[in-house]
């Protein structure tokens, strides 16, 4: 059985100055999606971009400006795609 010295094995050193790396934010995130003053997450309302003949004026007017996100929803996009806001 062959001995084990230290010379085959790569044994890593831990710094004292290392950090974790910078969490980047995703870019399609931060176009989509922005946080209120109290941090919940605004967003716009979904098919409203093309083929609005077909849409009824009722679905149109309720889907004008942006609303708040549900709080599972919320919660990861604030963990996985915006880390940093």
């Amino acid at each position: 059985m062959p001995s084990r010295s230290t010379e085959r094995y790569f044994i890593p050193t831990i710094r004292e100055d290392s950090e974790m790396p910078k969490l980047k934010t995703k870019s399609g995130a931060k176009k989509r999606f922005s946080l209120t003053g109290t941090g919940k997450v605004r967003m716009n309302f979904a098919k409203k971009r093309h083929g609005l003949s077909k849409r009824t004026q009722k679905m149109k007017r309720k889907a004008r400006g942006s609303r708040i996100m549900s709080a599972s929803d919320a919660k990861i996009v604030t963990r996985n795609f915006l880390p940093n806001a």
